[in-house]
């Protein structure tokens, strides 16, 4: 059952910090769903998609201590681990074929957290739409597809150097975007 948060995101996670199991107890009830949509989005079977969610949980309990507040908020961290063990979980299983391609609704939600975050919200589709078709094409990739250099090379048929080289450039010019 969701209950509000009683406390600030900086409060909330120095008290996450200090291994505090309400406050812990507060963000699953809060921020569990929303996690568990972005899992099924990209995994696509619910059993796996709960195993995940434990998992993702964990490693925000065990890896508070890493997270910066200067380079987003506490949710879009949370996102960024869910996703990540995710995408790791399938190349685990041999799963390539399975990861989809998010660009839009990499980050939708459930509709019960009441959040939609979507690469939108986060200015990252925005900026990468205003890169040259062969950067684009890379971080969707490497970045909402999970693929890495080796296997974009052999998918595209691309020697390794030209994809390492166009990811390197689609870096750079997505970060002079954001600086």
């Amino acid at each position: 059952m969701k209950k509000p948060l009683p406390y600030s995101e900086a409060e909330l996670v120095e008290k996450l910090k200090s291994q505090d199991t309400e406050a812990f107890s507060l963000l699953y009830d809060n921020y569990s769903s929303a996690l568990y949509g972005l899992i099924c989005t990209i995994v696509k079977d619910d059993e796996a998609a709960q195993d995940i969610l434990q998992d993702v949980f964990v490693k925000i309990w065990g890896n508070i201590s890493s997270y910066k507040r200067e380079k987003g908020t506490l949710f879009t961290w949370m996102l960024n681990i869910a996703r990540n063990t995710s995408i790791d979980t399938l190349r685990s299983k041999n799963k390539k074929h399975e990861i989809r391609t998010l660009e839009s609704d990499v980050y939708m939600v459930d509709a019960n957290h009441n959040t939609t975050i979507n690469t939108d919200t986060l200015g990252v589709k925005q900026a990468v739409a205003k890169l040259k078709l062969e950067h684009k094409e890379m971080i969707d990739l490497v970045y909402f597809g999970g693929y890495t250099q080796d296997e974009i090379s052999k998918e595209m048929n691309m020697p390794l150097g030209t994809v390492k080289t166009r990811v390197r450039a689609a870096l750079i010019e997505l970060r002079k975007l954001f600086h």
